[in-house]
């Protein structure tokens, strides 16, 4: 069953929070982050980019960037951009948005910013869909521990409850402790503090009725999290497993609220192949209808769209090319990796070849268009989004999702609570 507890979160005063939030760490370089936070001395891109703080170029594994995040982050809280909460205390953070996904129409989804246990993830009641990479692993196992906090949230997914919905709710009806929409993307946030002992106590037990949480996004935040806990239990003689370490922070929502967005690629070459023979190949597994220069996105599972010479097609998958009981290849992520990517274009590793781009689905077709007009890019495919459900029955077997499966949006806001080890 999931574990989690309360926590006293280190948090912006409610009057400068718009200056201290940013995006995650890893959605933008180091220029954009630079350019972000211009002049602004209280932007958190001081502490999760620190590299901004050097000259342009400095590698963001530069040992010297580690140390500056920890002394960024000492720095806010001795100038008080960072407090600490008196009591351990739950939060919830709420987040609205426009979305192609959703008609465009706004939806506002609501988490809970829980601490869970590093033993969930490494007994797999935490449970992940994607392969972690260990150099990524190591460097955000190196900002965790130069900064001996949780500086991030991970992102995870829970299936639907009637008992912590309602709390939220009730949180949701009252005045928040944050408002504010974010400049980048116009999504709005809000987050509430949970301190009642009553509230926090039905959390905890609602949480501890749960079999399995969902890692929807951060797996190499969870890895190095776990990974670090265990680092600390093992040269603690006196551990018991009750320590602020062996606990990582996570904002968790219900399963059904969360949206999953298209991950669509782009190629820069056909593998030797003309407009004409590449068409003639696709057919062998799909059917391929030319639909004109207007935007076509695919309408259903198992269609692809490809924008290839100005033109766009769909592409339905034949049937006998999958098997319906296999988790993985029924995916439209696997289909195309299998039957064009691999098969007729010869990429290789995805993670690794040179010769693909990945854009979110947030960015939409005209994306695409624009990468493969320009001449940058010779073919676009996109592709219908997998549910959250198949993200958590994938898990539930123990499979691995192939890579660039997923974008969900909206990204977490850093900076809205923060996590101490100690």
């Amino acid at each position: 069953m999931a574990r989690v507890k309360p926590f006293k979160g280190v948090r912006p005063p409610k009057e400068i929070v718009e200056r201290v939030e940013s995006r995650p760490y890893d959605v933008l370089d180091s220029d954009e982050a630079r350019a972000e936070a211009g002049d602004n001395a209280m932007s958190l891109y001081h502490i999760i980019k620190p590299e901004i703080n050097f000259e342009p170029g400095t590698s963001e594994y530069d040992p010297k960037v580690y140390d500056e995040a920890a002394r960024q982050f000492a720095l806010f809280r001795e100038k008080g951009w960072l407090r600490q909460d008196e009591k351990e205390c739950y939060y919830i953070y709420a987040q609205t948005s426009c979305l192609p996904a959703n008609g465009n129409l706004e939806k506002t989804q609501y988490g809970l910013v829980v601490c869970a246990h590093q033993d969930d993830y490494k007994t797999g009641v935490i449970k992940k869909h994607e392969l972690t990479r260990r150099d990524k692993e190591e460097d955000r196992m190196k900002h965790v521990r130069v900064n001996d906090a949780n500086i991030e949230p991970v992102f995870f997914a829970f299936p639907d409850n009637t008992v912590l919905n309602d709390i939220i709710m009730r949180y949701a009806a009252t005045e928040p402790e944050y408002d504010f929409v974010a400049p980048i993307d116009g999504f709005g946030h809000k987050l509430w503090v949970v301190s009642d002992a009553k509230d926090i106590d039905a959390i905890t037990e609602e949480f501890a009725k749960m079999p399995a949480l969902y890692i929807a996004d951060g797996h190499h935040r969870s890895a190095a999290a776990a990974l670090v806990g265990a680092e600390k239990a093992a040269q603690n003689p006196d551990h018991t497993g009750d320590e602020e370490y062996n606990f990582f922070m996570a904002v968790a929502f219900q399963a059904s609220q969360l949206t999953v967005l298209d991950y669509n690629r782009v190629v820069k070459d056909l593998n030797g192949l003309t407009s004409a023979e590449f068409l003639c190949r696709l057919s062998e597994n799909f059917i391929v209808e030319e639909k004109g220069d207007t935007e076509f996105r695919p309408q259903h599972p198992h269609q692809f769209s490809l924008y290839l010479d100005g033109k766009w097609y769909a592409l339905d998958a034949k049937d006998g090319i999958f098997n319906p009981a296999d988790p993985i290849g029924v995916l439209d992520v696997d289909i195309s990796s299998r039957l064009i990517l691999q098969d007729i274009l010869e990429l290789g590793d995805l993670r690794s070849s040179q010769r693909i781009d990945f854009v979110g689905g947030l960015r939409g077709l005209g994306e695409l268009k624009r990468r493969v007009d320009s001449g940058e890019m010779r073919a676009a495919l996109a592709l219908f989004p997998v549910s959250m459900q198949q993200i958590m029955d994938i898990a539930d077997s123990g499979n691995i999702m192939p890579p660039k499966a997923t974008w969900f949006e909206p990204k977490l806001r850093s900076g809205l609570v923060i996590h101490l080890l100690k």
